[in-house]
């Protein structure tokens, strides 16, 4: 690695090379090497790189520098990732930066820090450009252009009454086209979308893709403006849910990464390994049952799998689709719970032609016909049974406000593991004078 490092050209950082090259490159870099990168680069560089790379290269780059050029480096940076890098610093650290800032820094950054970092308030940045409805297309010009260096979005104007109360927005394309002596009010358009900051941040996702939206403002309950939510920021939340709900899907935590400790990993993947124990153990309970039937008929012993398997997989199918359709907020409990019998029908058809193939060839292989019917039955039975679980699980988790991605594939495999093997054991059972 440090043969790597002295190939850079430590003085061509600030021009030749790419953000994100620097930043990824730090994450490879242990502490001394990061501090002569990090000494190599300008302020407004070593700003850039800092909203490009992870958490804990974040924190180590911070723990670096003095608290004077840390400040001088949050200078160039949007105030909502600053507050995302102070929440990950210790708390004597966050507490000294905060203290040695100027009085109106220090307003906002408390201001965003009170709020969830998962809400509106949380995600968003408070360098916007607000401006009188009184305001003539020529003052308006005039200001953008003295505005413009300190501020993240110039493409959406704020536009506000007398008391400061948000009414609309205004397009820079029309404040530029339309005639200098008009005011902001003759081309204000009032009917806007915006959020309060306690909304949820993917819901505030779910409106900036329903509208096509490429800003939101973010209001208080007298409509006094707060902040914006820009799409960048959308992306990042989008990518952190997308995270998380598969994450969650497998029965793993948002928390837990590659470069977690062995004690953190534990601590984070046991409690839904213990789950995931218990409810096996109710499948092994529905096998115990039919001890009596597979002693006598072997071959229930190997086929039975085929049968929970693709229960399994089918409910995986679901799963995925409904969670998929909660996220775009296309579907909730209600017209939910009238999609269960769509879903049972799917599963029946489904398990009608896989449960053909799959008996087809259990009877060829153990020459028994009746074997056949068995698995027909029970593959229609269960891949039933994983549409059903497979779309009630998410959206009962929904309703009860939890994640729908909160090990949902670890309740319906329980379901079609448990009940896909009390349905062919029984049906077994039932036949088991042909079987013998």
């Amino acid at each position: 690695m440090e043969e790597e490092l002295n190939k850079i050209d430590l003085n061509a950082l600030n021009d030749d090379v790419q953000i994100i090259d620097i930043a990824s490159k730090l994450q490879d870099y242990d502490e001394s090497e990061i501090i002569r990168l990090c000494s190599a680069l300008s302020d407004e560089k070593l700003a850039m790189v800092l909203e490009q790379t992870d958490e804990d290269t974040q924190v180590q780059i911070i723990d670096s520098l003095t608290n004077q050029r840390a400040l001088s480096v949050f200078d160039f940076m949007q105030k909502d990732d600053i507050v995302d890098i102070l929440g990950n610093l210790s708390i004597g650290r966050s507490k000294q930066l905060i203290n040695l800032m100027k009085a109106g820094d220090k307003k906002i950054i408390a201001t965003l820090l009170g709020y969830k970092d998962d809400t509106a308030g949380g995600i968003m940045t408070t360098e916007f450009i607000t401006m009188n409805k009184k305001y003539t297309l020529d003052e308006a010009i005039k200001k953008i252009q003295s505005l413009s260096p300190k501020t993240e979005l110039l493409d959406t104007i704020f536009v506000t009454d007398d008391n400061k109360h948000l009414i609309g927005t205004a397009e820079l394309r029309d404040i530029i086209i339309e005639d200098d002596a008009k005011t902001l009010n003759d081309i204000v358009q009032t009917n806007f979308i915006y959020v309060e900051p306690e909304v949820d941040q993917e819901e505030v996702a779910r409106i900036v893709s329903k509208y096509d939206l490429t800003v939101v403002p973010v209001v208080s309950k007298n409509m006094i403006m707060l902040g914006i939510i820009t799409v960048d920021d959308i992306i990042d939340v989008l990518e952190e849910e997308q995270t998380e709900d598969v994450l969650q899907m497998g029965g793993a935590n948002k928390e837990e990464t590659i470069d977690s400790t062995m004690l953190e990993s534990i601590r984070l993947r046991l409690p839904w390994l213990l789950v995931n124990l218990l409810t096996a153990f109710l499948a092994a309970m529905a096998v115990k049952v039919f001890e009596n039937t597979i002693a006598q008929v072997v071959a229930l012993s190997a086929i039975m799998g085929i049968i929970s398997g693709m229960g399994g997989n089918a409910g995986s199918q679901t799963i995925s689709i409904v969670i998929r359709s909660i996220a775009l907020g296309k579907i909730h409990f209600k017209d939910g719970i009238k999609r269960v019998w769509r879903e049972i029908f799917v599963g029946i058809i489904n398990g009608l032609a896989i449960g053909l193939v799959a008996g087809v060839v259990v009877a060829l292989i153990y020459g028994n016909w009746f074997l056949c019917l068995i698995v027909l039955l029970a593959m229609m039975c269960n891949l039933a049974i994983s549409g059903l679980f497979g779309i009630l699980v998410p959206l009962i988790l929904e309703k009860l406000h939890l994640d729908p991605a909160l090990s949902s594939s670890i309740f319906v495999t329980t379901a079609t593991d448990t009940l896909g093997f009390f349905v062919f054991l029984g049906l077994a059972s039932i036949f088991l004078p042909m079987l013998i």
